[in-house]
């Protein structure tokens, strides 16, 4: 019973990762279960049987994206540099992908729902990372600061450095640390 619990949890994982490649390659409404299953050398029925469909598959493989994020962006409260690096390692990794995803986001339900709760994770993590730079401020200081850290920290803000101003990976984690300085030291 282990065994094959074992080889269904395998197979869960490699319906999901399938998934996420094919989501990276092409647009949303042209993912089919079939290339799903084909990548993921399984048959459409065993895909179905597992998620219960398209809508249920881009679910599951959104939550367990969302987790592999959340792992990734694990910094401690105040770790400005920790931060930079996470949030450029997982930009590099995902960055263009995401970028695609939100340029489709008007025309899916599912996108916007994955979307939004990107934003969220996105504002909650940075309102963890930056606490200490949060603390002591008024409401409407706080809110213009978070503001402001959540724009710093955000994929549009790399895509700005690294694509569209043609900045190596190093100097727009510099480019960020800068950007955050000021925001982030006390007395400031």
């Amino acid at each position: 019973m282990v065994a094959r619990a074992q080889a269904t949890a395998r197979t869960g994982e490699r319906i999901l990762d399938a998934a996420v490649e094919v989501f990276f390659e092409q647009p949303t409404p042209s993912i089919s279960l079939d290339a799903v299953a084909l990548r993921a050398g399984v048959t459409v029925q065993t895909v179905i049987r597992r998620f219960g469909g398209r809508g249920g598959l881009l679910e599951a493989a959104a939550e367990r994206e969302s987790e592999r994020v959340r792992e990734e962006r694990g910094v401690p409260p105040g770790d400005v540099g920790g931060a930079v690096r996470a949030l450029i390692e997982h930009y590099e990794r995902t960055g263009d992908h995401v970028l695609r995803m939100l340029a489709e986001e008007a025309r899916s339900p599912a996108l916007r729902g994955i979307a939004a709760e990107g934003r969220r994770m996105h504002r909650g993590w940075c309102e963890a990372v930056f606490a200490s730079a949060l603390a002591g401020l008024s409401a409407a200081e706080r809110a213009r600061r978070l503001a402001q850290l959540v724009a710093i920290c955000d994929v549009y803000t790399w895509m700005l450095l690294r694509r569209q101003c043609g900045l190596s990976r190093n100097q727009t984690e510099l480019a960020l640390h800068e950007l955050l300085k000021p925001l982030t030291e006390r007395g400031q």
